[in-house]
C-alpha cells in the first residue's frame, strides 16, 4: 500500500472515530492483503479479494477473531477509502466462537502477583485486577484519576468512549502510593521506564503494552498455569470474583464499562457459586 493510500485510509479511520488499536489492526489487514498479491489494494479485483478471504479461512485456518478483523479492515477500506460496490463485501459473515474465557481463582491471582519480581509490573497487575481495567486503561491511568477522598478511580474514555468510576480498594490505593513514590511523575501512574529504568520521572508516555504483556507471560510460564492467561484475564477474574462475592450484576456492568448487560452476563457461566446457592435454596424450599 502506498504511503498516500495508507494516509488516506488512516484519515478515514480517524474520522470514523475508531480507536488507535482498531486503526492499526485495519491498516495491517489491508497491508497484508496487498502483500499477498504484491499489488496495491486499490488495483485489486473483487475476485482477488474473494480468493484472499477464502485463503484466510480455508488455507491459513484463521480463527473467528482474526478472520473478523481481516474482514472488517478490508471491508472498511473498500467502503470508505476506495469505495467499491461489491456483493462479496455485503455477504461477509463470521461465525463467532462461543468460547468462555479462562479466569484465575482469587488464590491464583495472589500467587501470580507475588511471583512478579519487578515493582512496576507487580503494582500494575494488581491495579488492573483490583479495578477491573482493560490493558490500555491501566497503562493510561493518571495521577488526577485517583480520588482518594471518595475512594473512586476515574477511568476516562474507555472502550466506546464512555467515562466511568470504579471503587478504589484501600489496598490498591496503598500499592499506587508506594509505587508512585518511586518515580513521582506529575502525570502518569505507570510511566515508561526508559532503557535503564531511570527516566520514569520525565517520561512522555506510559509503559509499553508489549513490556507488561511479556512480563505476564513469563510469570504464567514459571507458575505452570495451564490456563490461557493474558492481561485481560485479570479483568475477567475481577468480574467473576465480584459476582461470586454477591455483587449485583448491574453494578459489575457499570464497573466494567459494558454498554450491554448481555456482555456482562457471560460471567454467570464462569462461576458455580450462584448455581450451588440456587441448588441449596431449592433443597430448602422443597423440604417436606
Amino acid at each position: 500500500m502506498t504511503t498516500a493510500l495508507r494516509q488516506r485510509m488512516l484519515q478515514d479511520l480517524q474520522l470514523a472515530g475508531l480507536s488507535e488499536r482498531t486503526q492499526e489492526a485495519y491498516l495491517r489487514a489491508v497491508r497484508q492483503l496487498a502483500d499477498h498479491f504484491h499489488t496495491p489494494p486499490d488495483r485489486l479485483s473483487e475476485q482477488q479479494v474473494r480468493d484472499y478471504f477464502l485463503h484466510l479461512k480455508n488455507d491459513r485456518k484463521f480463527v473467528s477473531a482474526s478472520l473478523g478483523i481481516a474482514y472488517s479492515g478490508i471491508k472498511f477500506f473498500y467502503s470508505h477509502t476506495t469505495p467499491r460496490d461489491w456483493p462479496t463485501l455485503q455477504r461477509l459473515r463470521v461465525r463467532r466462537d462461543k468460547r468462555l474465557p479462562d479466569v484465575l481463582s482469587v488464590e491464583e491471582v495472589r500467587r501470580l502477583i507475588e511471583a512478579v519480581r519487578t515493582h512496576h509490573n507487580r503494582a500494575f497487575f494488581w491495579t488492573v485486577y483490583s479495578l477491573g481495567l482493560r490493558l490500555g486503561e491501566g497503562l493510561h491511568l493518571q495521577v488526577g484519576d485517583i480520588d482518594s477522598a471518595r475512594m473512586l478511580v476515574h477511568v476516562p474514555c474507555g472502550k466506546g468512549a464512555k467515562d466511568r468510576y470504579v471503587p478504589l480498594p484501600t489496598s490498591t490505593l496503598k500499592v499506587l502510593r508506594e509505587y508512585w513514590a518511586t518515580h513521582r511523575h506529575p502525570v502518569w501512574l505507570f510511566p515508561a521506564l526508559g532503557r535503564d529504568g531511570q527516566q520514569t520521572a520525565t517520561a512522555d508516555r506510559p509503559m509499553e503494552r508489549s513490556s507488561v504483556q511479556g512480563a505476564l507471560r513469563r510469570v504464567v510460564q514459571e507458575l505452570k498455569f495451564q490456563k490461557a492467561i493474558s492481561i485481560h484475564s485479570l479483568r475477567h477474574s475481577y468480574a467473576t470474583h465480584l459476582l461470586e462475592a454477591g455483587v449485583n450484576l448491574r453494578l459489575i456492568q457499570q464497573y466494567l464499562g459494558h454498554s450491554s448487560l448481555q456482555t456482562t452476563m457471560v460471567y454467570l457461566h464462569l462461576t458455580t457459586v450462584s448455581q450451588e446457592q440456587a441448588v441449596a435454596k431449592i433443597e430448602a424450599l422443597m423440604e417436606p
